[in-house]
């Protein structure tokens, strides 16, 4: 239980991210070229731990088993964070990238089984209202429920391709910025 505490506050600690932005360290231009960067150098890192042992006692503490011969989740998070400041703006962005480094770690704390297809219904509950209130400073209340909606779903449901089981640290932050992105798109259409 340890180490996964210590995860959830590893996950937890990528906040700083959205933050550098939040806090006007950067502007969302220069935190997408510093996430460029940073993907970049999460491949080179990966490639070495993958195909040559890197072994750092990082790896130990922040991995999960499954994770010592796939992509580990820690550089699906930095792909994804990088594609959301990439491809939306601010206020979608930003609340994307917080349900995962906030909500993910809670409603992974309350479940039960990491390996259920579906987690159980506390941690989907949690999951949406967390992103909710994530969303709400930014988005109208339409805007950051489907947001949130789309954050549960892809927290809360594992699917699979193939062998592949799609990791929620790659969909949270993509799922819920698409699906905020499209509503605000229908919003302006409708309005």
């Amino acid at each position: 239980m340890a180490d996964e505490i210590k995860r959830r506050l590893f996950h937890a600690s990528s906040s700083i991210i959205p933050g550098l932005y939040l806090l006007d360290v950067l502007t969302w231009s220069q935190l997408g070229v510093l996430m460029l960067a940073a993907s970049a150098a999460v491949v080179v890192i990966e490639i070495l731990r993958l195909r040559t042992g890197l072994d750092l006692w990082v790896f130990e503490k922040l991995t999960r088993e499954y994770e010592q011969e796939t992509v580990a989740g820690y550089a699906l998070g930095a792909f994804s964070m990088t594609a959301v400041i990439l491809a939306f703006e601010p206020a979608i962005g930003v609340p994307a990238i917080l349900m995962l480094t906030i909500g993910d770690p809670v409603s992974g704390l309350l479940g039960t089984d990491e390996l259920r297809t579906i987690k159980h219904p506390r941690s989907l509950v949690a999951m949406f209202v967390i992103s909710f209130a994530i969303a709400w400073p930014f988005l109208s209340p339409a805007v950051a429920a489907v947001a949130a909606l789309g954050a549960m779903v892809a927290d809360g449901v594992k699917p699979r391709i193939g062998e592949f089981v799609v990791d929620d640290n790659l969909s949270i932050p993509l799922v819920a910025g698409g699906a905020a992105y499209v509503a605000v798109e229908l919003l302006s259409i409708l309005v």
